[in-house]
């Protein structure tokens, strides 16, 4: 049997408490993008925040987490309609529940609340913060593009 990679082994070590919360598995349950769940979605961005962070030799801890946690809004925004747009809403909602589920960080906190640059008012104030962002877009991209990408294969394979 093949070993793993020790960065695989770190990033579980890094999230282990997060992934055993029932908030965090609730996200299973929620769609977070054609067909994502917001669990695949925030185990993504988590990933990818930590394996970048780690190469720019930034707190990869604080970034890992952060991912887990950015999108841990209970509500599906789709029935859920309220004054506040959701692009402002749900940073806030996210950070309110990951401060009752675990202690957070500044670095954290930050990148939980400032995950929507440059769409929401905040700026984020740590690198850590910008890659949890940044990871956040791009994982949006990828998964959008991989629901596309099975829509049109299904359609081409009846033309």
């Amino acid at each position: 049997m093949q070993s793993e990679k020790p960065s695989a082994a770190l990033y579980r070590q890094c999230v282990s408490d997060l992934l055993e919360s029932g908030e965090v598995k609730s996200l299973e349950n929620f769609e977070q993008h054609f067909g994502t769940s917001r669990l695949q979605h925030s185990l993504n961005v988590s990933y990818y925040s930590f394996l970048i962070s780690k190469f720019l030799h930034c707190d990869y801890r604080s970034a890992a987490r952060a991912g887990i946690l950015h999108d841990l809004y209970l509500y599906d925004r789709h029935c859920d309609k309220t004054s506040e747009s959701h692009v402002f809403r749900r940073p806030k909602e996210a950070l309110k529940n990951a401060e009752e589920l675990t202690d957070l960080n500044d670095i954290e906190k930050d990148a939980i609340v400032n995950h929507m640059f440059p769409l929401s008012k905040g700026v984020p104030h740590y690198k850590e913060s910008y890659v949890v962002s940044a990871a956040d877009k791009y994982n949006a991209v990828l998964e959008s593009c991989e629901r596309l990408g099975k829509k049109v294969k299904h359609k081409l394979a009846f033309v």
